[in-house]
């Protein structure tokens, strides 16, 4: 690739437990001659979405290619975290024909996409992209919907005007910053309610963004990469509920890591999973555990009550970790009782 050449960057978006992870390695098992470099961001101490593409072993995304910047947001740590990090890939030997950057699920990508005209990689690199994953089931459950009748009855009680919910606020920012929108899992939801589904973010986004259904995150590299939307360019119509804020934070949300003994019985941890969701309002639960007498590690993932789970390629070593995701003013003791 001559030095000339922007190299093209996919940002690859989408809510805690949609399927980017899924998606990115489903691209880099069927990246043909294509070299990928991988930025992986994840809210959370423990790396799990970087350990689940490194285990892919892919000639064509090496782990020396693969930089993870856990426990935190690089929408929010541009100069700190993001720009160092796109710089080391830039020096690495031999180069790449493609970057692609899986953001953490909390993140918003708007902040993401100008930081490409900063000084320092405006030459060298352009957004190809950026790809909006959704978890279908979820959004057609209503996960992320205003509650009208508590808005409602907020108004006649305190003549409260706006409501404020992180959620929704952050899947639709990310739709709307889209380039292309992939219904994800929709092996798991009827023809129907897909429909309804892709019919209601048709309403919310305005630019003919084109939608596709997917399921485990099964799309073609060749439709994901190459889009050359240079997003760069065209920020200003890429709509976003934080674009009068200075900088975005996470105060809404928060995580922590637990550290889990060798399990018995990995049903157990799934239904004791389900509890916490219901009564604590967890969102996201996912890591590494070792079960008694397996020799490999097992991968357990949750999105709210939905839990699932398998037997990753590498062999368990350590101790077994996962990270807990929820809204603010989680009750870890609760949740911690409750695990172990």
């Amino acid at each position: 690739m001559q030095k000339t050449t922007k190299i093209p960057t996919t940002i690859v978006t989408g809510f805690l437990g949609a399927g980017k992870t899924s998606l990115i390695k489903h691209v880099m098992e069927n990246a043909g001659d294509r070299r990928i470099a991988l930025l992986i961001n994840e809210f959370g101490d423990v790396g799990v979405d970087g350990a689940i593409l490194k285990s892919c072993s892919n000639e064509s995304c090496p782990e020396a290619a693969i930089i993870e910047l856990p426990n935190g947001c690089i929408c929010c740590t541009v100069a700190d975290d993001f720009l160092p990090a796109m710089e080391k890939i830039l020096a690495m030997e031999n180069g790449f024909d493609h970057i692609i950057i899986e953001t953490s699920g909390l993140a918003l990508p708007k902040p993401l996409v100008k930081a490409f005209d900063w000084p320092e990689i405006r030459s060298r690199l352009t957004v190809d992209g950026v790809i909006a994953v959704v978890d279908t089931p979820a959004v057609f459950a209503g996960d992320f919907v205003e509650d009208v009748v508590a808005i409602d009855k907020q108004k006649a009680e305190i003549g409260l005007l706006e409501h404020d919910n992180p959620l929704a606020e952050v899947y639709e920012d990310q739709l709307l910053c889209a380039d292309m929108i992939i219904l994800n899992k929709t092996d798991q939801i009827a023809a129907d309610n897909i429909a309804k589904v892709k019919a209601d973010i048709e309403k919310e986004i305005k630019r003919g963004v084109p939608i596709i259904e997917a399921d485990h995150g099964r799309i073609s590299p060749d439709i994901l990469l190459g889009i050359k939307a240079a997003a760069e360019a065209d920020i200003a119509n890429r709509i976003s509920h934080h674009d009068t804020e200075e900088e975005h934070d996470h105060e809404d949300f928060e995580s922590f890591v637990l550290e889990l003994p060798e399990l018995e019985d990995v049903q157990i941890l799934h239904n004791k999973i389900v509890t916490i969701a219901e009564l604590y309002d967890v969102l996201r639960v996912k890591g590494f555990i070792r079960i008694s007498g397996k020799p490999l590690r097992y991968l357990v993932q949750a999105v709210g009550r939905r839990v699932s789970g398998h037997f990753d390629a590498r062999p368990s070593a350590g101790a077994g970790n996962i990270v807990i995701i929820g809204c603010k003013g989680l009750d870890k003791q609760a949740i911690i009782e409750v695990l172990l």
